[in-house]
């Protein structure tokens, strides 16, 4: 008998450190919206799950990148649990956040956090120059696509129509991915596009180096200045018309912007998201060379433009790197 218990707490001693040894070694498969493939979102996506996939071994965390619908359908899939995290524009954010826009019958998204923004993105219009299309005064009557249900680019649209007193019905109004336009544009089945993105892009090279001869337009004047007061978070933007030599362009381009942003839920563990926030920022010359839109990007800056309270497991991080300081107390929750 006293050879029996003897074994019984050796085999149970052995158990527990197998369990131990099991639990420690569980991965957190993670995964991270973003948006179509020739935009900005996916390769910043990738960026961000190759940085915390080289630490797997000590963070025990897996990540894998999606391509979505944009800002709209990451934020719902976050809030959802069908994302951890995604990548979604400043104003999306805020909308989301306060329960305006797609979110007025569902109300304020509480569950909905910040980690950093990212890059700037500019809202753009291409147009060909058969189009006469030279200002936004120009588009009704025009085939326009205002951007697919779920982006971030249609939500600017209308807001940009909106300001301007432009009905969308006067607008023969495509609602196709952006991935999509600069195809159509060059087949001339759309005389333009709106699309919010970082500078350069691959959509917008492709548009303006084919056999229609293409222009970025000009967004500005009063009812701009207007919108920039009505909502906090636009902000003027110029895009440089070198980064486009085959374009029709020859000044730069006027217009106004938002801000790419990594979000994510309350619900997602302190740990991980602390993991990604610190190899991404400990990471940063690194992280700035993959791509030329991040060339502009400072800690401080990454700290900006965000409306969700920031994730308790980034404010770690943050508080230890000392970049507490640059972030807005409204987002301290």
């Amino acid at each position: 008998m006293k050879r029996y218990h003897t074994h019984l707490i050796i085999f149970s001693f052995l158990a527990m450190i197998l369990f131990a040894c099991g639990k420690s070694s569980k991965i957190n498969y993670v995964t991270i919206g973003t948006g179509g493939v020739t935009g900005i979102y996916y390769p910043t996506g990738g960026a961000i799950a190759r940085i915390i996939n080289k630490k797997r071994d000590k963070y025990k965390i897996r990540a894998s990148v999606e391509s979505t619908g944009g800002s709209v359908y990451n934020i719902n899939a976050v809030l959802s649990g069908d994302l951890e995290f995604g990548i979604a524009q400043s104003d999306r954010q805020y909308q989301a956040y306060y329960g305006k826009a797609e979110w007025t019958k569902k109300g304020p998204q509480k569950k909905l956090r910040s980690v950093f923004s990212i890059h700037p993105e500019s809202v753009t219009l291409i147009a060909s120059v058969k189009s006469g299309i030279k200002s936004i005064k120009d588009l009704p009557g025009k085939r326009i696509n205002l951007g697919n249900p779920g982006s971030g680019h249609l939500q600017n649209a209308r807001d940009i129509l909106k300001s301007f007193g432009i009905k969308e019905s006067s607008i023969k109004a495509e609602f196709v991915k952006a991935v999509e336009s600069a195809g159509l544009l060059q087949d001339e089945r759309i005389d333009g596009y709106f699309y919010t993105v970082g500078h350069p892009n691959g959509s917008v090279k492709e548009a303006t180096s084919g056999r229609v001869k293409v222009r970025l337009v000009s967004i500005g004047g009063k009812e701009i200045d207007n919108m920039l007061n009505k909502y906090s978070y636009y902000a003027k933007s110029v895009i440089p018309f070198s980064m486009y030599p085959n374009s029709a362009n020859k000044e730069d381009i006027v217009t106004l912007g938002v801000k790419a942003t990594l979000i994510t839920s309350s619900d997602v563990s302190d740990n991980i998201v602390y993991a990604i926030t610190k190899e991404v920022f400990d990471n940063f010359a690194e992280f700035k060379k993959l791509h030329p839109a991040y060339q502009v990007l400072t800690k401080k800056n990454m700290l900006r433009g965000l409306s969700a309270p920031i994730h308790k497991g980034a404010l770690k991080y943050y508080r230890e790197a000392g970049l507490i300081k640059y972030i807005d107390k409204r987002l301290l929750k």
